[in-house]
């Protein structure tokens, strides 16, 4: 075995398992009990965190959706490359930062700036992905031969619907950045309902 392959699937699994962990649990670090002098104040403190607690959601959500995109690719992929560590490893780095975007959205949700970071954010997790997946299955480079190329080329479809969603969403965000939070909070119902490419979970 080529010192490119030394990493095994499980070691890499298992590190972006503990980057996806540290960041899902980081998003909750960005809502604070409010400190108020009356406890009459607490009901209206309480309501004007739902910017963040909107955000937490969202983001938790979508963080859940990559960690099982990428665990799907990887019940796929057989084998790894330093090629493929590396895209993991720009993969995880771009994680790390969602709890920063969503703490600047959730902060500044009327500002198109951080509407433009958020979603850029998310786009560039997802078109890592599908770099991640475009690169194993090129030629069946590192996933077995027998995979079909219409499962292939459904995943790929799947995995670019969301970069062009958040995009969308970051061109409407010129006009007011209520429909861009509105499309950012039904986004993650795109991947939460079964596809085609889900059948093939099962096969052995």
């Amino acid at each position: 075995m080529s010192a490119e392959r030394g990493l095994t699937k499980a070691r890499v699994e298992a590190l972006t398992d503990g980057i996806f962990s540290v960041a899902m649990t980081l998003l909750i670090l960005d809502i604070r009990v409010p400190m108020v002098a009356h406890p009459a104040e607490l009901p209206r403190e309480l309501l004007a965190l739902w910017p963040k607690c909107c955000a937490y959601v969202i983001s938790f959500v979508m963080l859940g959706v990559y960690w099982v995109g990428q665990h799907a690719q990887f019940h796929l992929i057989q084998r790894t490359d330093r090629a493929l560590l590396w895209m993991n490893i720009l993969f995880m780095m771009t994680i790390c930062f969602v709890p920063f975007s969503t703490a600047l959205l959730s902060t500044y949700p009327r500002a198109r700036a951080a509407v433009t970071v958020y979603g850029m954010n998310l786009i560039v997790i997802g078109l890592i992905l599908y770099g991640h997946w475009s690169y194993a299955t090129h030629g069946h480079r590192l996933v077995n031969h027998d995979l079909g190329v219409r499962t292939i080329r459904l995943a790929s479809r799947r995995i670019l619907i969301g970069p062009a969603v958040f995009a969308i969403a970051i061109a409407i965000s010129f006009f007011g950045t209520t429909p861009s939070l509105l499309i950012f909070l039904c986004a993650p119902l795109i991947y939460l309902f079964p596809g085609k490419i889900d059948r093939h979970w099962s096969d052995p």
